[in-house]
């Protein structure tokens, strides 16, 4: 089935206190000479004993991070306890077939800072690539955000609304991703608008949907400029088996059958 594919890698790195993560993650990067020092103790030995390496040990790395940091995976749970109106799943109870799919990534790169990505601009880049959703395909986002990962642009994006998100859950969409750092508009524009109305419906409708309708998404993708058409390949995130957590991180990537020249 997936013989002459190209692995197109769709992830950004888990990285140390990364700029462009309001909440980084802390990496404690353990090198061999200090991980020698950690099996002298383990196993009484000294670095004499260690023959295969001259007295090297292991390396290794601690990482302290919320499940929401780098690539990852969102669970219905992340938008709140209860998901049309049963026990939200948490991330280990989301069904893997969710998670490995048929993509289909929409190009709205022409979208600026802010913009909601609505029912119409769905409908619009549906029909530019002759497409009709099919149900549990997965529905990549393409902002290009991504290619501004490292400065404060990066947080400039537009993002769905609520009825955006919930009319690709109506078409029998499962799992929606995005190459930007939030499935909804970003903070300060919703921040703004709550500002200047007072009204809550403005706050985190995109992600708050999946309370109505249960849905999973992928946030932080990148690379999506890369895949040589807007269908006809599959996706991978299948998330770390995170016990009762609301994410998870990923390594997604897309699965691009070669085509002779």
């Amino acid at each position: 089935m997936f013989e002459n594919i190209t692995i197109l890698d769709l992830s950004v790195p888990l990285a140390h206190q990364a700029a462009s993560e309001p909440f980084p993650a802390d990496v404690e990067y353990i090198d061999h000479e200090q991980g020698s020092q950690q099996m002298q103790k383990l196993f009484g030995m000294t670095p004499a004993d260690l023959r295969y390496s001259q007295g090297g040990g292991w390396a290794i790395e601690k990482i302290n991070a919320i499940t929401h940091t780098g690539t990852h995976v969102d669970a219905p749970y992340h938008y709140g306890p209860i998901s049309e109106g049963s026990p939200a799943k948490r991330i280990d109870e989301v069904p893997l077939e969710w998670c490995f799919a048929p993509g289909v990534c929409l190009d709205i790169t022409h979208l600026r800072d802010g913009d909601e990505i609505t029912v119409s601009i769905l409908e619009s880049a549906l029909r530019k690539i002759e497409h009709t959703l099919k149900a549990d395909e997965i529905v990549l986002l393409r902002t290009d955000a991504d290619l501004r990962i490292d400065s404060e642009e990066y947080f400039k994006q537009p993002g769905l609304g609520r009825e955006g998100t919930l009319w690709l859950v109506e078409q029998g969409i499962r799992v929606i991703g995005i190459d930007a750092y939030t499935l909804d508009r970003p903070f300060h524009v919703m921040k703004a608008e709550f500002e200047e109305t007072g009204d809550g419906h403005n706050i985190w409708p995109a992600h708050f949907a999946g309370i109505t309708r249960e849905y999973c998404q992928i946030e932080k993708l990148a690379n999506l400029h890369k895949l040589p058409s807007a269908t006809g390949f599959w996706v991978s995130c299948l998330p770390v088996k995170i016990e009762a957590a609301s994410a998870a991180w990923c390594r997604a990537v897309a699965l691009v059958p070669e085509t002779s020249e």
